[in-house]
């Protein structure tokens, strides 16, 4: 016990600066992060100090709640299956088999993440609604039916179509991670012994790339439980993001926000530990990986041509919310038709004329920076307290940082809206201070696991030399470690500020007045517009989603196949 204090005191007294970060890193943690999910337990179970059950009692009983549970569930469970089946074949055919224009596809197939779910619903709406393009060309053009069919089933099946073309690639990225990581001489060996086909991939292959489909699934899983820009574009509102969403303006007579939130947040924990349990219950080590090339087979000739049709109808599917997307913003009117009868450029410049768009584009710059900046700062210190210290407990500010992945955006906004109303902080009054720490919190994974790759990359005993030479430890981080590690925090903080540019549920929820509109509360805001309202919004759609595809294709040739890690809870 003695020898164990005395290594304790001996690294702490190496390493002040960097135990002191770790204080200030975990304070902000505990202050951002747990106390508003600790006061929403507290005010699930407790009345005037005294714990009680009733708010509990009455959301498992009220048939509204009840079915809003139901629903949630089912569109979280069907989404996922449906991406998985999507995404882990995808990631078997393009990590193990070279066909014609193979790189090609491979960057078209992240291309349906460029567009948040909420945007797709637009598109969406103008293609399969009741008079929308797909009805419209049975019905008056072909004459294959008389009365419109309700194809998106009151909104129902339009989210989770949404959710499967926004989110496949989460899981196709972390497939396809896993399978890299895979002695091909463990598969080599099955076949020695009769292994072939479907029977080697489900005893060998798809066993050991487990932890990546399910890593990817939790996300998927988890976001389509919690999205709530979706279910309210299709004005579909019996599910649990959008009854916490309409409680938000009665946090102070209707209590009932705080038991929903705390379901949300039991179920959403509870799924991302069972599942990560289930992972460590089983081991998944491999000896020869690192020093082997995955097999890849070489396909050409018909079956090629075959993959490439079927890549091509899959990405036509795939795209066609975005497709309607850009045909909504450059159309001049477009209803009761297949396609736009006239087309015009205006509405792009109505985004940049439009005192609201303006409004909206100035202050999400403002709030994406800042929460960016925050990140990399964040990102920097974390990656170098659990790669370069010896601090104790070290590993919880990695956990911590990626603990948002799992933690549905609509909870940590509600958190912040109740937690810090009637405070320096209230968002009533000035919300920019919790949409930058909110963002901030939400997207500060994808700088970690961007940062954290690089670091991994640059040997330590460059630092070293550095402080050998005299050097102290900030002046060697500043003039060697951060300089080696710049690509990987560019990418890392050109892929939070873009998230950021688009955050739904933090600015639906906290962004209460028109002067500190982000813009995904602008677009919600014009959608519901008539006249010109959807096309401007389309328009500005589309500029976001050549925003985010900016930030991916430099994320994906900094990060490469590491892609997938910034997925991973």
């Amino acid at each position: 016990m003695k020898n164990k204090i005395r290594y304790l005191y001996s690294v702490l007294k190496e390493s002040k600066g960097s135990f002191l970060i770790f204080v200030l890193i975990l304070s902000f943690f505990i202050l951002f992060l747990f106390y508003p999910l600790v006061y929403i337990f507290y005010n699930t179970f407790f009345v005037n100090g005294k714990f009680t059950f009733d708010y509990v009692r009455l959301m498992l009983s009220d048939p509204l709640y009840v079915e809003a549970m139901k629903n949630s569930l089912t569109i979280a469970t069907i989404s996922t299956i449906i991406t998985l089946c999507v995404g882990v074949p995808l990631a078997v055919l393009f990590a193990r088999y070279d066909f014609p224009n193979r790189a090609v596809f491979q960057g078209l197939l992240l291309a349906p993440m460029v567009m948040p779910p909420f945007v797709g619903a637009i598109g969406l709406q103008k293609i399969f609604a009741r008079y929308g393009a797909i009805n419209i060309f049975l019905k008056d053009w072909l004459h294959l039916i008389e009365r419109p069919i309700d194809w998106l089933g009151g909104g129902f099946w339009g989210i989770i179509i949404l959710e499967v073309i926004h989110l496949y690639p989460i899981v196709y990225l972390n497939a396809i991670a896993a399978l890299a990581n895979i002695d091909p001489t463990l598969e080599e060996t099955a076949e020695i012994l009769g292994a072939k086909g479907i029977r080697l991939f489900l005893t060998i292959t798809f066993p050991l790339m487990l932890p990546g489909v399910i890593a990817g699934g939790t996300i998927v899983f988890i976001w389509a439980f919690t999205d709530l820009g979706t279910p309210l574009i299709f004005n579909y509102k019996k599910v649990i993001p959008v009854l916490i969403f309409d409680m938000t303006r009665q946090i102070y007579t209707n209590p009932m926000g705080y038991a929903l939130s705390f379901l949300v947040l039991v179920i959403a924990t509870v799924a991302f530990l069972l599942i990560r349990e289930y992972v460590s219950l089983r081991r998944y080590e491999m000896l020869g990986r690192g020093h082997i090339a995955s097999r890849v087979y070489k396909i050409s000739g018909l079956k090629g041509l075959l993959i490439n049709v079927f890549l091509i109808l899959f990405l036509i599917l795939a795209l066609m919310p975005h497709i309607s997307v850009i045909l909504t913003s450059i159309a001049e009117e477009w209803f009761m038709s297949v396609l736009p009868e006239r087309y015009t450029g205006r509405f792009y410049f109505e985004v940049f004329r439009h005192s609201l768009t303006i409004t909206g584009i100035k202050n999400s710059l403002l709030y994406s920076s800042l929460s960016t900046l925050l990140d990399i700062a964040l990102g920097v210190a974390i990656a170098y307290i659990c790669l370069r210290s010896k601090i104790p407990g070290r590993g919880l500010l990695d956990i911590l940082a990626m603990w948002p992945l799992a933690l549905p955006g609509i909870i940590i906004a509600f958190g912040y809206l109740t937690t810090f109303s009637d405070t320096m902080f209230d968002p009533r009054t000035n919300p920019v201070p919790l949409l930058v720490l909110c963002y901030a919190v939400r997207r500060l994974p994808y700088s970690v696991r961007a940062i954290y790759a690089g670091l991994q990359q640059v040997h330590i005993a460059l630092e070293e030399a550095a402080q050998v030479l005299g050097a102290k430890p900030l002046k060697v981080i500043k003039d060697i470690t951060v300089p080696l590690i710049m690509a990987n925090i560019l990418a890392g903080g050109i892929l939070s500020f873009s998230q950021a540019m688009l955050e739904v549920s933090s600015s639906l929820v906290l962004a209460m007045h028109e002067k500190e509109y982000p813009i995904s509360k602008v677009i919600y805001e014009l959608y519901g517009r008539l006249r010109d309202g959807p096309y401007i919004a389309s328009a500005m759609g589309v500029l976001g989603m050549l925003l985010i595809i900016a930030a991916l294709l430099i994320a994906n040739r900094v990060l490469g196949r590491r892609m997938g890690e910034l997925f991973r809870a």
